[in-house]
C-alpha cells in the first residue's frame, strides 16, 4: 500500500525533553494528516544528525510503497546535515511549513517553548539548503489542522501517486500515429526518461487475434450487461453489431492486462480484421481507469492514466477529450468538445445512451457508442507536448456547462465548456503554447494537481487560469 513519511528535523542541542516533544508532535502531526490523505503517513523522525537523514531519504527512495517525503524543521536543524541525504532522496518532497501549535501562549512563552516552535527560523534554513541544492518541491505554508493547508498537501499527495503510477506504466501503441499529425508524434525514450512510462509497440493483428478469442459466452454476458447499464437502442438488441462490440471489448482488455498496460492507444488508419473502430470498448476501459489517446497518441494515453489514479475515489470524473467546435456567439463563447467515438462515461450528466451510427472514417461496420452530455462544473483541461528539446503541460481551467439545446443529430459524447479566464485569452495562450487538441479532461482535479505533477518531473508547465 502506498504510503508517505514524514521526516522531522531538529537536533541534540535543546535536550532529550525537547527531542521526546518534537517526536510525539510528529506522529500526531502524521496521524492527522494520513486520515485527511488518500493515503496514510508515516512519521520518520525526528531526524538529527546527516547519517539519520541520509538513511531516510535513501530507505524512502528504496521503498516501492513510499510515494513521497514530507520535511518539516520543527526546531532548528541544520541544513548541512541535510545535504547528503536531499543529493540521494529519488521521491517528490514536499517541504511543509508549519508549527505545532495554532495559537501563541503570549502569558507562557519561555525559551523552552521557544526553542521547541520554531520552525519559522528552522524551515528557513531547510528552504535555503532546498534551493541552494536545486531539489524540486512543493512549498505549503500553514497550520497543519487548516483545512487548506490540508487540501493543498493532498493536491500534491495526489500528484505523487500519479508519478508512482507513471514510473511503472506501460502504454500500449496499437497500430501507429495517425500519418501526417505531428501533434502525437515525440520522443518516447525522453519521455520514459523524464516521466517514467514505457510506450511499447504492437501490431493490430495482435489486438485482433485476442478479439478472435472471445468465447460466445462472455459475449453474452458482456451483452446482458450492457443492456443493464445504458439504455439501449432498439436497433441493436439482440444484434450482430452489439455483440461484435462486446468481443472487441472483451479482446482489448484480455490484450492489455496480458502485457500488463494499463494505457493504450489505436487509429482509424490501422484497423486490420477488426469490424468495428473500438468505441463502447475504449469508453468502458477509460470508465475503469485506463488511459487512452486516439490516432495513436501515446502522450494523452499515459497522462490520462496519471490523471485516473491521481483523482481515485474523488467525484466528478475524468476523461480523453478533444476541442472540436466553437460557440462564438458574443459573451458565451464557448469550445465543444467531443470525439468520434472515445470519450469516458465518468464524466456522464446521465444514464449514457448505447448507439450504433455510420462513421465516414475508419471504412469499417457503423462503431457502437455511448452518447452522452458532460455534466456541468468546474474542470481542467490538460496537454502534454513534445517541443523537441523539452516537454511542455499545458493546463486551462476551465467550467463545463449545459449546452442550450439537446444536440439530437450529434451520436457522440461531448462536453461544452467555458475556458478561464475568457475565451480569447485562454484560447489564445494554449495556441502560443502549443497546446494539443487531444487533451484530459478532469472534474476533481485542479490545475494545482498538474502543476505539482511537472514540478515533480521536472516537466515546463503552462497553467492558464
Amino acid at each position: 500500500m502506498s504510503s508517505l513519511r514524514l521526516l522531522t528535523g531538529s537536533q541534540h542541542l535543546y535536550g532529550p525533553g525537547t527531542l521526546a516533544a518534537v517526536e510525539a508532535h510528529g506522529r500526531e502531526v502524521a496521524g492527522a494528516l494520513g486520515e485527511a490523505l488518500p493515503l496514510p503517513v508515516e512519521h520518520r523522525g525526528p531526524v538529527t544528525t546527516a547519517e539519520e537523514i541520509r538513511r531516510a531519504c535513501f530507505e524512502a527512495t528504496a521503498d516501492d510503497d513510499c510515494a513521497g517525503v514530507v520535511v518539516w524543521a520543527h526546531t532548528f536543524s541544520p541544513a548541512k546535515a541535510w545535504i547528503a541525504g536531499l543529493e540521494a532522496l529519488g521521491k517528490p518532497l514536499l517541504h511543509l511549513h508549519t508549527q505545532f501549535e495554532r495559537e501563541l501562549p503570549w502569558a507562557e512563552i519561555d525559551m523552552d517553548f521557544m526553542n521547541l516552535n520554531q520552525s519559522a527560523h528552522g524551515d528557513r534554513e531547510l528552504a535555503h539548503a532546498l534551493t541552494r541544492l536545486g531539489v524540486r518541491r512543493k512549498t505549503v505554508a500553514g497550520h497543519w489542522r487548516d483545512p487548506a493547508v490540508v487540501a493543498r498537501v493532498e493536491t500534491w499527495a495526489r500528484a505523487a501517486l500519479g508519478l508512482r503510477e507513471a514510473r511503472s506504466l506501460t502504454v500500449a501503441r496499437i497500430g501507429d500515429n495517425m500519418r501526417s499529425v505531428a501533434v502525437t508524434e515525440g520522443d518516447k525514450v525522453e519521455a520514459q526518461r523524464r516521466l517514467g512510462f514505457a510506450v511499447d509497440g504492437y501490431g493490430v493483428g495482435e489486438l485482433t487475434d485476442a478479439v478472435a478469442q472471445a468465447a460466445d459466452v462472455e459475449v453474452d454476458g458482456l451483452v446482458a450487461e450492457y443492456e443493464e447499464a445504458y439504455e439501449l437502442a432498439p436497433a441493436l438488441r439482440g444484434s450482430e453489431a452489439l455483440r461484435e462490440a462486446a468481443r472487441i471489448e472483451l479482446g482489448l482488455r484480455a490484450f492489455l492486462d496480458s502485457r500488463g498496460a494499463h494505457a493504450f492507444t489505436d487509429t482509424f488508419e490501422d484497423l486490420g480484421a477488426l469490424r468495428q473502430l473500438p468505441g463502447i470498448a475504449v469508453q468502458r476501459l477509460m470508465a475503469d481507469g485506463y488511459g487512452f489517446g486516439a490516432e495513436g497518441d501515446w502522450k494523452t494515453a499515459a497522462l490520462l492514466r496519471i490523471a485516473k489514479v491521481m483523482a481515485a475515489e474523488l467525484p466528478g470524473g475524468t476523461s480523453f477529450m478533444e476541442d472540436y467546435t466553437y460557440d462564438l456567439t458574443p459573451g458565451s463563447e464557448a469550445v465543444l468538445g467531443a470525439h468520434m467515438l472515445e470519450v469516458c462515461p465518468s464524466i456522464a450528466a446521465a444514464r449514457p445512451s448505447c448507439e450504433a451510427h455510420p462513421l465516414s472514417i475508419g471504412a469499417r461496420e457503423d462503431p457502437v457508442r455511448l452518447v452522452f452530455t458532460a455534466h456541468p462544473g468546474e474542470a481542467v483541461v490538460a496537454s502534454l507536448v513534445d517541443l523537441g528539446d523539452r516537454f511542455r503541460l499545458v493546463v486551462n481551467e476551465v467550467e463545463v456547462v449545459e449546452p442550450p439545446a439537446t444536440l439530437p443529430k450529434l451520436p457522440v459524447a461531448r462536453a461544452l465548456w467555458r475556458p478561464r479566464p475568457d475565451f480569447t485569452t485562454a484560447v489564445e495562450a494554449w495556441l502560443a503554447a502549443g497546446g494539443a487538441h487531444h487533451t484530459v479532461l478532469s472534474f476533481p482535479l485542479g490545475a494545482e494537481a498538474f502543476v505539482d505533477l511537472a514540478e515533480m518531473t521536472g516537466t515546463e508547465v503552462v497553467a492558464i487560469r
